[in-house]
């Protein structure tokens, strides 16, 4: 196993500290920040949140945690494409980059950007929403509404407000609409390895480019998954990630 840290960037709503996701990499250090907004963080000002401003956020987490020392990404949906903004600016802190189904084009933000032209009142109500019907929120995904995966789901939508999953979906609407994104992450992909990781069931909607596949150190689908592979099948999303991380 590796002896790089590995850091965790989570996604629009939730959290990747989830032990399960941890356990198995040990004795290897391991991170997964609370990003601005979200858990420890929910206090941060809305209006302050971008995605430059969470890769600067988590560049801080991991200079705390390890110094100067290079690290493993691992990024989900829109932590995807912080990750790649932490690599293009932090470059000798980032030795490679898996992206778990991370955004690329705006085609991978229609949720992001119908949450982005929401009212705050609308966007607190959503996630209420969600609060109050887990299994329904699970099941956009594809996700079976088992005890374990619920208990999952409650704790993911409970680690922000409303507020914050809008000006996420702005900040990612904002980030990967600029030609300069595409541009930024061809560079990272040129420079250190970066692995794809999807599930089955949600490949087909992930916008990877042309030439991210063919520069791709690797790809991998898991098998009768989703968007929450790390919900709905953990052993397997942490058997690709060592998998990533040995190749």
């Amino acid at each position: 196993m590796t002896r790089r840290p590995m850091v965790f960037v989570h996604g629009l709503i939730g959290t990747l500290q989830t032990p399960a996701l941890h356990h198995p990499f040990a004795p290897t250090p391991t991170l997964a920040p609370d990003l601005l907004g979200y858990g420890v963080e929910r206090g941060s000002d809305p209006a302050a949140i971008t995605l430059a401003a969470q890769a600067q956020h988590v560049h801080t987490a991991i200079r705390a945690a390890f110094g100067e020392q290079p690290v493993s990404v691992i990024g989900h949906s829109v932590g995807g494409a912080i990750a790649m903004l932490l690599a293009d600016r932090f470059p000798e802190q980032v030795a490679c980059v898996i992206s778990v189904e991370g955004n690329f084009t705006l085609g991978d933000a229609f949720w992001s950007g119908s949450v982005a032209r929401m009212t705050v009142e609308e966007a607190e109500a959503l996630m209420a929403g969600f609060r109050a019907d887990p299994a329904g929120w699970l099941a956009r995904s594809g996700v079976a509404p088992t005890p374990a995966h619920l208990a999952s789901a409650a704790d993911l939508l409970s680690r922000q407000p409303g507020s914050t999953v809008r000006a996420m979906g702005r900040a990612v609407v904002e980030a990967t609409g600029h030609p300069a994104y595409l541009a930024a992450v061809e560079g990272v992909f040129n420079r250190i390895p970066v692995h794809l990781v999807a599930g089955e069931r949600s490949l087909a909607g992930w916008n990877v480019p042309d030439w991210a596949k063919a520069k791709a150190a690797s790809l991998t689908v898991l098998p009768n998954t989703g968007h929450m592979m790390m919900v709905e099948d953990p052993t397997a999303f942490t058997d690709a990630l060592a998998g990533c991380l040995a190749a």
